[in-house]
């Protein structure tokens, strides 16, 4: 019963969207309760790493029923702390490094009932253009949406943006203030207001942060949307666009978004205002990473060479030839996700060169079939396919120095790659 409940909100608060789009909500902090929290605890995941009080889900299903009502207790009565963010980083492509923060699993619990309200009301809200953290929409609907626009728009230009940092950057005060545009509840909002000034612990170290949302928080995907739509989205659909000479479009993930235009008047108009737009929010386009690609349909021009390409979701876009002959919009796995993802597979297979070969089959298989079902587009085959080759030589090799001569013949590798057969490439999705 208590998920057809909280079910029965959510239809309630998308219906009252929907109908009074206008409307901001005063009152919603009464609707979460122990069977809220309940429901959202079912929807948090439970093997992902412990925060700062090193309790895991397991831990906190012990005493499940306790824990539920004692954490519904402080923020009915307002004594809820949000604990401490544990912070560790992650390498890019580039080189550099992306903090991510790891909140304690009771703190995902209630980001997670909150962001189940704030979500319902904004999804009716938000644009169809709009993929990132979002229910029943993929990285893979982007990419498609983005060759579909630039058919249907004859775009000539793309202009590829890149927000500095922004989810370290996002203002405070603006949060709050976009927020308050739909959603008008002091009780959600000091909540929320806990959780963007809460502590963050790295290297045994506490500092607090003047401005941002931890990148890997439960509600930080949907304030970072909330955010966007207002700045971005919004603004390109009620005031950009119309001002505009020829056809565009915006397609958005996350903080990622690619816009398309039909003139180039117009992708230079835009590529002038997009920072003075950013900068009233607090945050900044980076002018090396963004840039303008001359993206003409190839039949069009009579220099092929001046079609350029961008890289959006880790795909590289560019206009190539179909079997029959038709110029189309391929896609192939950008160059640095390539050889990130062979060298995290040559890692691996020297790290586990001791381990049972049941085990490593086992891993590089699942490893195989993650790639496979993201890169496993149309026109993208051969990528996959340099991948599986490279595992089968490099498992070969490792294994190989387990062995009294060091090495694994030709005749030896091929029977047993044989019986240990990794998952050959295959396309998953028709984007």
């Amino acid at each position: 019963m208590g998920s057809l409940t909280v079910s029965l909100k959510l239809y309630q608060l998308r219906v009252q969207a929907k109908r009074h789009p206008e409307r901001v909500f005063t009152t919603l902090h009464h609707l979460i309760d122990v069977e809220f929290l309940a429901e959202a605890y079912r929807r948090t995941k439970k093997d992902a790493a412990a925060g700062v009080d090193e309790v895991s889900g397991e831990d906190y299903a012990v005493n499940l029923e306790a824990n539920l009502q004692s954490l519904y207790t402080r923020y009915k009565e307002g004594n809820y702390v949000a604990p401490f963010v544990r912070r560790v980083w992650i390498g890019k492509e580039d080189g550099s490094q992306r903090p991510i923060g790891i909140p304690a699993f009771e703190d995902k619990i209630l980001q997670r009932a909150v962001a189940m309200i704030l979500g319902a009301i904004h999804e009716i809200d938000f644009y169809d253009f709009s993929y990132g953290f979002r229910e029943n929409r993929s990285a893979h609907q982007a990419i498609k949406s983005i060759r579909d626009s630039c058919y249907k728009e004859k775009v000539s230009v793309i202009i590829d943006a890149d927000v500095s940092e922004f989810f370290d950057n996002m203002p405070h005060d603006r949060i709050r203030e976009i927020l308050k545009l739909r959603i008008n509840d002091g009780h959600i909002l000091r909540i929320i207001g806990k959780w963007l000034k809460a502590g963050v612990v790295e290297d045994g170290k506490l500092h607090y942060p003047a401005c941002g949302s931890p990148q890997g928080g439960v509600i930080s995907p949907l304030i970072a949307n909330i955010f966007l739509h207002h700045v971005l989205d919004e603004w390109f659909v009620e005031q950009a666009k119309p001002k505009l000479n020829g056809r565009s479009f915006l397609v958005r993930y996350a903080d990622d978004f690619v816009l398309g235009c039909e003139n180039a008047e117009d992708a230079e108009r835009l590529m002038r205002v997009l920072p003075k737009r950013f900068a009233k929010f607090g945050l900044s386009i980076h002018p090396d990473k963004s840039k303008m690609i001359d993206f003409k349909w190839p039949s069009k021009l009579s220099d092929k060479s001046r079609s350029g390409t961008f890289d959006f979701l880790g795909f590289t876009h560019y206009w190539g030839r179909s079997r029959s002959g038709h110029w189309v919009i391929k896609r192939q796995t950008m160059k640095k996700r390539q050889s990130r993802a062979m060298r995290d597979l040559y890692q691996y297979c020297r790290q586990s060169m001791h381990d049972p070969v049941a085990e490593q089959f086992r891993k590089l298989s699942s490893k195989l079939h993650g790639l496979y079902n993201y890169y496993g587009i149309i026109g993208n085959y051969r990528a996959l396919w340099m991948l599986y080759e490279h595992v089968r030589r490099i498992w070969l090799r490792w294994l190989g120095r387990r062995t009294r001569n060091g090495y694994i013949s030709w005749k030896k590798g091929e029977s047993f790659l044989r019986v240990w057969q990794l998952p050959r490439p295959q396309i998953r999705a028709q984007v």
